[in-house]
């Protein structure tokens, strides 16, 4: 088993290597999801109070669309 942990001696630099890996995309992610979390709550605080009238004009908005499919993802 430390053999194969060892791996002819390149072990340290494959572990490092996959640790600092999942450190940055762990990073990444967390960035990535404040990010959007912040642009969701502009976004209802804009469109949060609408009239249905103003609503279905909303919608139909392509950049309105792609926040909306974003927040339904987001809760996968």
């Amino acid at each position: 088993m430390i053999e194969f942990l060892n791996m002819d001696g390149y072990g340290l630099y494959v572990f490092s290597s996959f640790l600092f890996t999942l450190l940055s995309f762990a990073g990444l992610y967390k960035i990535t999801r404040s990010q959007l979390i912040k642009e969701q709550k502009k976004f209802f605080s804009k469109f949060g109070n609408l009239t249905p009238d103003k609503m279905t004009k909303a919608r139909k908005q392509k950049i309105n669309q792609e926040i909306l499919t974003a927040d339904i993802f987001s809760k996968i």
